[in-house]
């Protein structure tokens, strides 16, 4: 399905110093990355983000324009082409895609995110040869199935399970909510493989999209996030190749744990892009709608309130630095990932409901675009762990002997 025409374009212009936020210090070529992401999102994703609001689904020349400017490479490593970004670049790049469409970023962010990392961290030289390239182009898309009805924050308890038989494993089991799914070739399954211990005996395998006994259930309708497929994924006696298990047996879990970590990092970095863009509309509307003979931007209620928006975003975004510090010096970070996530997912739920205040009955109308972002971004506070799990990981730390 392709959108009607769209060749008019947005202008973007050269991206203000303020602006840099996480590429700050990262050196030229992130900058210019950002740069040219902006342009990109300014020109072409925001000229099809109604679009893809209204009918749920990316379109082909958008995405051979990504593949193109090598989105689905970023941080898979320069040696199977990709551009190798480190956590940090690619927060930079997760704060950009907050700007615009929140179905495109995802499809981004997942797939150079969770969906990758993996097969970077524990790939062998085969596996890497085998996957990287093709989903550093664009070619095969990537997605990270880990969470089923029973086991959503509880990883442990997954009945997805694996069996070897010669020189295959056999899996079965249905994962839900797959980010990325209808649209995958590539799948990093988790699977029990020894369920007498526990989270210990769970293993990591890549599974392609056209192994026998693996399909791909309908695209969930959702209250946010067009345009990114989320579907279950079934296997029913699923055949996996003995040398698609990723990283040693019964590592699958830990793994998950360490994917999940930076993860969330980089979903508050994308936060703090969508609170940017919230806030820069607000303010635009401050400065131009009149009530009562003066400009909004006069009233000291609305300054407030705009002022406690930007606190929410600046508080957050240290919060993602320190955390990408914390990651980049060799440290686990998952107390300061999980600080970060938690405040800034929270955060930007707040900032949304401060906008849509501000800007009145408009803010509330769909083709005006706020309340699309207020829907988008709720999902944050439950994807890649929920703000109770958060919380639960935070005060578990402050507890330990």
């Amino acid at each position: 399905m392709t959108p009607p025409d769209t060749s008019m374009k947005t202008p973007a212009g050269e991206m203000p110093a303020a602006d840099l936020g996480f590429a700050r210090g990262l050196g030229d070529d992130v900058l210019l990355l950002k740069r040219e992401l902006r342009r990109f999102i300014e020109a072409e994703v925001e000229t099809r983000s109604r679009w893809i609001e209204e009918n749920d689904t990316i379109p082909d020349d958008l995405m051979a324009m990504a593949r193109d400017l090598g989105l689905f490479g970023l941080t898979i490593p320069e040696a199977y082409g990709g551009i190798g970004l480190d956590l940090a670049g690619k927060c930079a790049m997760e704060e950009e895609l907050g700007r615009s469409n929140y179905g495109f970023s995802t499809v981004i962010a997942n797939h150079t995110g969770i969906s990758t990392k993996g097969i970077v961290d524990l790939g062998n030289d085969e596996q890497k040869q085998r996957y990287l390239p093709r989903m550093a182009t664009g070619e095969w898309v990537g997605c990270f199935a880990l969470t089923e009805s029973q086991a959503g924050s509880d990883p442990a308890a997954m009945r997805t399970n694996a069996v070897k038989q010669g020189d295959r494993w056999i899996l079965n089991g249905e994962k839900i909510y797959i980010t990325n799914a209808t649209i995958a070739n590539v799948f990093t399954v988790m699977a029990v493989t020894d369920r007498s211990k526990g989270a210990k005996g769970i293993s990591a395998f890549i599974v392609e999209r056209d192994f026998p006994g693996l399909s791909v259930g309908p695209n969930e309708r959702k209250m946010g996030m067009h345009g990114c497929g989320t579907a279950p994924v079934i296997m029913q006696d699923c055949e996996v190749p003995a040398a698609n298990l990723l990283g040693p047996e019964g590592m699958g879990y830990v793994q998950a744990l360490k994917t999940l970590t930076a993860g969330r990092v980089t979903v508050a970095a994308r936060c703090c892009g969508i609170m940017d863009r919230l806030i820069e509309r607000t303010v635009d509307y401050l400065k131009t709608r009149e009530q009562g003979g003066s400009k909004l931007a006069a009233y000291q209620g609305l300054q407030w309130m705009l002022a406690d928006m930007a606190l929410s975003r600046d508080a957050s975004r240290l919060l993602v630095q320190r955390a990408i510090d914390t990651i980049r010096s060799g440290a686990r970070g998952t107390v300061e990932a999980s600080m970060a996530k938690l405040h800034a997912t929270e955060a930007a739920g707040r900032v949304a409901d401060a906008a849509i205040q501000l800007h009145g009955g408009i803010g509330y109308m769909r083709d005006f675009g706020i309340e699309t972002m207020a829907r988008d971004v709720r999902i944050t506070r439950i994807y890649e762990g929920t703000s109770e799990i958060q919380r639960s990981l935070i005060a578990r730390e402050l507890l330990k002997d």
